[in-house]
Parts: structure tokens; C-alpha cells; sequence
């Protein structure tokens, strides 16, 4: 865990991500990512200088096999309190508009919910777990099917619902993750959604690998040209 906590804390005091008095909404699927995150903000709050409080909040979008008795078991082992937000993704996304190309409409709805969670709940501040790959892989899908050269920011503030989203894995790679999950044994949620494996994020995963197989510098590289290209939210 040290490690990924050292990561987590160059990213959250690099972009000044947590202040004293923060409510903080964790997104947590069930995946890796997300309980690497929770995980590790809950060890954070123990020797941190500032004083913050979380609390999970999942929203269960209605799959199959979205397992709420699994999440619950995550959070009461580490004494942190967890909300389900029970919704209709599945039916509306895939079932009535049966969308071609549904993960933004997904990822708008789960975004609308979880502002929604964190308003009742009284949280400023939203965590999500985007980790290092994530960013760069936001950048290829942008570059290559929008032709733009950006990527999500390290945090970014919603004037609409005043809440801050930071991403606290945004300097640890996808590698260093499975890592610790192999190494502590823990349990991840099996994938529910049908997208899993044959998205262009998919795509775009399988071709960062290549890459910084054929060129080791090509990760380093394309994060320092985020930072130094001022896309909105990074700097050096």
C-alpha cells in the first residue's frame, strides 16, 4: 500500500486536491481502481495533515451481476459508510434508446447521479478513479477520433453543483494497481457492463501497451506533453 500511497500523495498535494473540512463522495464500482482509491483515502485520513471525512457511494446502474452485498462488505471491513444509488442506466442505454455507442450517455447519467448523491450528502468534493492510463488513454481517443488534443484535468470544479472532482490515482499507473491488488488478495467485482473488453477505450488500452513496448519513454513522453501543452487543470 505504501506505494500506491505515495503516489496518491504527490497527485493530491501537486494539485492541492483536499483541504481541511472536505466531505469527500468516493465513486466506488467495484472495480480495481475504486478500491484502490477508498482503500487508500481511508489510510490517508489517519496521518494526513488535513482533516477530511469520506463516504462511499456507489450507483448500481441495474447489470446483472452488480453485486451491492460485495460493496457493503468492502466498506463495513474498513468502517467507512456506503450509499447505493439504485438507477436505470441499464434499461434507459441499452434497452429503450439502445445506443450504438453508449458509454458517454452512461458516463453522463452516472455523473448526473453522483453530483445528485453528493449535493443530498452534503460532500464538496467527489473522488473518482481515474488512474495515469486513463489520462493517457483519454488523449489518444481524443487525438485520434476527435482530433483534439486534450484529456480530463487532475481536478476540475462544476460551477452548476459547486463540487470539485479530483482524481487522487492520477500519477499511478494501471500496472502499480493490479500489483497491489494481486499482492493483497483482494476481491474485485466481476465485470458487469457488455461494453467491457470491446470499447474504443479497449482499443486505445491495447495500444498504449504496444507502444511503451516498442517505445519504453513513450508513457513519460505523453504525460509530460500534457503538463506542458497547459491542458486545462495539469502543470509541471
Amino acid at each position: 500500500m505504501q506505494k500506491i500511497l505515495s503516489y496518491m500523495r504527490k497527485a493530491i498535494r501537486a494539485y492541492d486536491m483536499i483541504q481541511d473540512g472536505d466531505k469527500i463522495a468516493v465513486c466506488l464500482s467495484g472495480g480495481k481502481d475504486s478500491i484502490t482509491m477508498l482503500l487508500g483515502l481511508k489510510q490517508l485520513q489517519t496521518y494526513f495533515d488535513k482533516d477530511f471525512d469520506i463516504v462511499a457511494v456507489s450507483v448500481n446502474p441495474g447489470f446483472e451481476f452488480f453485486d451491492c452485498a460485495f460493496l457493503q462488505k468492502i466498506c463495513d471491513e474498513i468502517q467507512v459508510p456506503l450509499i447505493i444509488e439504485n438507477s436505470d442506466i441499464k434499461q434507459i442505454v441499452f434497452d429503450i434508446r439502445d445506443e450504438k455507442r453508449p458509454c458517454s450517455l452512461c458516463a453522463n447519467i452516472r455523473r448526473g447521479i453522483l453530483n445528485s448523491v453528493a449535493i443530498r450528502e452534503g460532500c464538496n468534493k467527489i473522488a473518482l478513479g481515474h488512474n495515469e492510463d486513463d489520462a493517457l488513454e483519454t488523449l489518444l481517443m481524443n487525438l485520434f477520433l476527435t482530433g483534439s488534443f486534450s484529456t480530463f484535468g487532475p481536478t476540475s470544479y462544476m460551477d452548476r453543483s459547486k463540487i470539485t472532482v479530483i482524481r487522487p490515482l492520477i500519477y499511478t499507473s494501471e500496472k502499480e494497481i493490479k500489483k497491489f491488488i494481486k499482492r493483497q488478495n483482494i476481491k474485485v467485482m466481476n465485470k458487469t457492463c457488455p461494453m467491457d473488453g470491446v470499447s474504443k477505450r479497449e482499443y486505445m488500452k491495447d495500444l498504449l501497451y504496444k507502444l511503451n513496448l516498442d517505445i519504453p519513454m513513450c508513457r513519460s513522453n505523453l504525460l509530460g506533453v500534457i503538463k506542458r501543452n497547459t491542458i486545462k487543470g495539469w502543470h509541471e
